[in-house]
């Protein structure tokens, strides 16, 4: 019988020893965001020097600029299937080695294309520290980590002093792993996005429909970093979301937010990952009243609708007459991705008292086939040729800009059209009034 300690030392190795275990025609996934191993990804590319070959890597919202991916040399032993891109994807699929894989957040991982290709599953993820019954914590998030451990992958992990230690669905045991990597770096963080006057506009707006004792789903960035700031007045305030952020950090320390009228896990803030500041870091470690859950289980729309005046809160880059969101591409050109939006606006109207907000700047600033910066309108008749509608008409509840909110859940089109007009830049609005005409959108 060996103990904890014998067995963690036996399946510690260096980056070049982990990288031999995988082999051609694996399916690896990385952890999402600031969980990725980046001392291992920085190293992933030299698998081709082991010979190597047919390898499909699928990733979330990577952080890094790895050599795997920004390299289409590496394309015939790695190539890169994204979930939710981030800068270093969207440069890199401008050289043919990266893909996007369109999903809904909830339903991201019970795909398992692996299976149905017939490839061995290999998860690189980061975790914190063993504890003394063996324990280690997947940290900064479990969207598909654990439920890749549970499917039988084989699991090498970076093991890092300096990630906060969570609790939930993060916790795998070190039986569960098969090699680990010692190394001490300071963890991926991101600085908190400024508010401009823009966003308190946008933030206030919203905040004003937000009743005390919602349950709040909320992004990163400067709009939603408003919406928490102006929800600082309200009162026993919940966290069912997907990302936990800064913003929820302050709404828990100033008291707005108890988590005591929620109807899912009272008293704990639920999330399936984490993203942000040091701070934030700092307040999760050890913090027993954040809990983490699984994706499909936290994103699943029934599961969000159960809670108790669910309020969903997320961006958009285009909203056309009809109500369609196009979030996570200019045209074809792919951006981001469709994450969790229409599993939390979806979930927040299922709750019978629940309420879903898009919100968006009325303009935004682009160059023109001269390459001249022009304003144009974000409140548009007809989406951009080839933009992804990441949340249909059918599922648009509020539509949020500088200049007011539309109500559209259940309007007709010349209803929306009218109350998307209103919102839209004074600007703009006898040219929307054209198109409409034009195109009978009514």
């Amino acid at each position: 019988m060996y103990s904890i300690e014998e067995i963690y030392k036996g399946k510690t190795k260096t980056i070049g020893e982990a990288l031999k275990m995988i082999k051609s025609h694996d399916f690896i996934i990385t952890a999402l965001g600031g969980s990725e191993p980046t001392a291992i990804l920085k190293e992933l590319h030299k698998i081709k020097d082991n010979g190597v070959k047919g390898c499909h890597l699928t990733n979330c919202l990577p952080m890094g600029n790895y050599e795997f991916i920004n390299n289409p040399e590496y394309e015939d032993s790695i190539f890169v299937n994204g979930w939710f891109y981030s800068p270093p994807l969207r440069t890199a699929q401008a050289n043919g080695n990266v893909s996007h894989v369109p999903q809904h957040l909830h339903s991201a991982y019970t795909k398992r294309r692996y299976a149905i290709d017939g490839r061995r599953l290999v998860l690189l993820a980061s975790c914190s520290p063993m504890d003394k019954h063996g324990n280690l914590s997947l940290s900064l998030g479990c969207t598909y980590e654990r439920d890749v451990i549970d499917e039988g992958a084989v699991v090498i992990v970076e093991v890092n002093p300096n990630l906060p230690r969570t609790f939930g669905d993060t916790t795998v045991h070190i039986s569960e792993i098969d090699a680990l990597v010692e190394v001490d770096y300071p963890v991926i963080a991101l600085p908190e996005a400024p508010i401009s006057e823009k966003d308190r506009i946008i933030g206030n707006l919203i905040a004003e429909l937000v009743d005390d004792g919602s349950t709040i789903q909320l992004g990163i960035g400067g709009i939603p970093n408003a919406v928490a700031e102006a929800l600082k007045v309200k009162k026993h305030l919940g966290i069912h979301t997907e990302m936990f952020t800064d913003g929820m950090v302050d709404l828990i320390k100033c008291g707005a937010v108890d988590n005591s009228m929620k109807t899912l896990y009272p008293h704990k803030s639920v999330a399936t990952f984490a993203l942000g500041s040091k701070k934030l870091y700092d307040f999760l470690d050890d913090n027993t009243t954040v809990l983490f859950k699984n994706g499909k289980w936290t994103n699943a729309p029934y599961v969000v609708g159960q809670n108790h005046k669910m309020v969903s809160i997320n961006t958009s880059i285009e909203v056309d007459f009809f109500g369609q969101c196009a979030s996570e591409s200019i045209g074809p050109v792919q951006i981001s991705g469709t994450g969790g939006q229409s599993d939390t606006a979806v979930g927040a109207q299922i709750c019978p008292d629940g309420k879903s907000f898009i919100a968006l700047y009325s303009t935004a600033q682009v160059k023109n086939e001269e390459g001249e910066r022009v304003t144009v309108s974000k409140i548009v008749p007809m989406l951009k040729q080839g933009s992804i509608v990441s949340l249909s008409r059918n599922d648009v509840d509020h539509v949020v800009t500088e200049y007011g909110v539309a109500w559209l859940r259940g309007r007709s089109i010349k209803e929306r059209v009218e109350r998307l007009i209103n919102i839209a830049h004074p600007d703009f609005r006898d040219e929307l009034r054209f198109h409409a005409k034009k195109n009978m959108i009514w």
